[in-house]
Order: structure tokens, then C-alpha cells, then sequence
């Protein structure tokens, strides 16, 4: 019996995704996102520094690649991530990663405007099952005694604005770095320059006098956890994604890929002890089925 091993990669990718959500939450309110992704973008670059030049695989840069994938990592990765944790902070990582699935249909709906992609009638209903879907998981009610990690701060529209920008922000980075990726460039030394540029520009703007504030006091725990969301979310979670991508079709590999929100479920259950609502799983579900929808048109 043959086992179905890139699928099984892909729901690998998406639970690295998924896990780096749980994981990433404290250090995030800890830090703040900025400073957050600042430190993780330091962790992430040293990685794939080491891995492009380990396997010698810098070959095929020119000064328009290197610029476009520049762009992609500042819009995708420093503003993009950014927002992201973010809503993270806000809102918790569940309803944070429900809303930022919303980039596939995003990038679908772009792509269509800006790259004359096609967008059918089944596209057009899994963009709306998906946003259906979010709005299930994110909007269903709080319990009284609610875990940190599913606890609001503040009020839910910050948060959700913040989850949509992040959004924005991956898929028009995506689709920035399309025509470099379609060119043959390999995957590792295309994510060292879009990581690299968005951590050399929020080093940058650190020194900058409106700059978010540094954090004071920063504990090892904190320092381990950053560490290790650039470790299984990054490294881990994209080589499954590149691995899958070898075997299986693209859009079957970018669905599975996309089924964290589902999958991020029961680990919450795991690590809070609380389960989680029917409406969680109903819209988590609904935003999976609409992504598979708008994937395999």
C-alpha cells in the first residue's frame, strides 16, 4: 500500500502552522508584534543563511529578482506577519488564524484584477463559504472563563482589522513574488532574500524615534518561544510545503496546507483544557471547504 506521502506533508505544513499560532502567543503579548517578528525574522534569517549556503544554491539572483522579492518580503513578511501577530495579541490565535486563511481567497480575487487570472462561479462560492466561515469561527460567543489564549484584549474590531490587513498584506506579497517563483528560482534562496530584506528594514526602522518601544525585560522562556516559531513554523513547516509540492498537485498541497484552522482546534483543546465551541468547528470547516473550493477549480 502506497501511503499518500506529500498529502500527509502538506497537513504536516499545517499543523507546524497551526502549533506556531498556540506557540507564538505569549511571547507575542510579551514583546509586542513588532519586536516579535523582528526577533523571529533574526532567528529565520540565520536559518535559511545557512541551509541556501550549506547546499550552495545561490545561483539565478539579478538586481530586478532580487528587488521584486524585496518588495514581496516587506509587504508580505514585515507588514503581512506583522498585522498578523498583532490580531494574534487581540484576539488569540484561533480566531487570528481563521481570519488570516482569508488570504487564498484574497490572492484569488487579485490575481483575477491585477493577472487576468481566470474566476469561476466555483471560485466566486468558496471565496464567500470561506468568509462565511470566518465569521462563524471568530464570531461565536466568549465563554465566561475564558483561557488567556481565547481571551480578547480589548474590543473584537481592532483585532479583526488587523487579521484583514494581515491577510492583505501575505497575498499581495504572494502574488509580488509569483513571476520570480514561476521562473525557476529555487524556494530557499527566494525566502532568504524576502526574509532577509523585511528583517534588514525593521532593523531599520527600530532607530527610527516613533519606533514601538523596546521591550524591558525579556525572560529566556520568551527567547525559547520566538526561537521556536521560526524553527517549526518556517523551517519545518516549509520544507514539508516544498516537499509536498513535489509530489502532488498544487492546489490539492495549497488546500491541505490551509486546513490549520481546523487542525489548530483540538490542540487548543490539548493546551488550555477547554473545548472549544460547536460554532469553532462549524466555521473552521466552512472556511476549509470554501478554500477547497476556490483550489481546485
Amino acid at each position: 500500500m502506497n501511503l499518500p506521502i506529500h498529502e500527509l506533508a502538506a497537513l504536516g505544513t499545517a499543523t507546524c502552522w497551526a502549533m506556531t499560532g498556540l506557540i507564538a502567543a505569549d511571547a507575542v503579548r510579551a514583546l509586542g508584534p513588532f519586536h516579535f517578528n523582528l526577533w523571529r525574522q533574526g532567528f529565520v534569517t540565520a536559518i535559511l543563511l545557512a541551509v541556501v549556503t550549506g547546499f550552495g544554491l545561490w545561483q539565478g539572483l539579478n538586481p530586478t529578482t532580487v528587488a521584486v522579492l524585496a518588495l514581496s518580503g516587506v509587504i508580505g513578511i514585515l507588514l503581512g506577519n506583522t498585522f498578523n501577530f498583532a490580531a494574534m495579541g487581540r484576539m488569540g490565535p484561533r480566531r487570528a488564524g481563521a481570519v488570516f486563511a482569508l488570504n487564498a481567497p484574497m490572492a484569488a480575487v487579485l490575481g483575477w484584477l491585477l493577472l487576468d487570472e481566470a474566476l469561476g462561479w466555483q471560485a466566486a462560492g468558496g471565496i464567500g463559504l470561506t468568509a462565511a466561515g470566518v465569521a462563524v469561527a471568530i464570531l461565536g460567543r466568549l465563554r465566561a472563563n475564558a483561557h488567556r489564549l481565547e481571551s480578547l484584549t480589548g474590543t473584537l474590531l481592532p483585532g479583526l482589522g488587523f487579521g484583514l490587513l494581515a491577510a492583505l498584506g501575505q497575498a499581495t506579497g504572494s502574488l509580488i513574488a509569483r513571476p520570480v517563483m514561476m521562473g525557476g528560482l529555487d524556494p530557499w534562496l527566494a525566502s532568504l532574500i524576502r526574509v532577509g530584506a523585511s528583517g534588514l528594514l525593521m532593523g531599520m526602522l527600530v532607530a527610527l524615534p516613533w519606533a514601538p518601544a523596546r521591550p524591558r525585560e525579556v525572560s529566556r522562556m520568551v527567547v525559547g518561544l520566538t526561537a521556536a516559531t521560526a524553527v517549526i513554523g518556517l523551517l519545518v513547516g516549509m520544507t514539508l510545503f516544498l516537499f509536498a509540492l513535489q509530489g502532488s498537485k498544487t492546489g490539492i498541497i495549497a488546500t491541505l496546507s490551509a486546513t490549520s484552522p481546523v487542525i489548530i482546534l483540538p490542540l487548543l483543546w490539548l493546551r488550555t483544557g477547554q473545548r472549544p465551541t460547536g460554532m469553532s468547528f462549524a466555521g473552521a470547516a466552512m472556511a476549509v471547504a470554501g478554500l477547497a473550493l476556490i483550489f481546485t477549480r
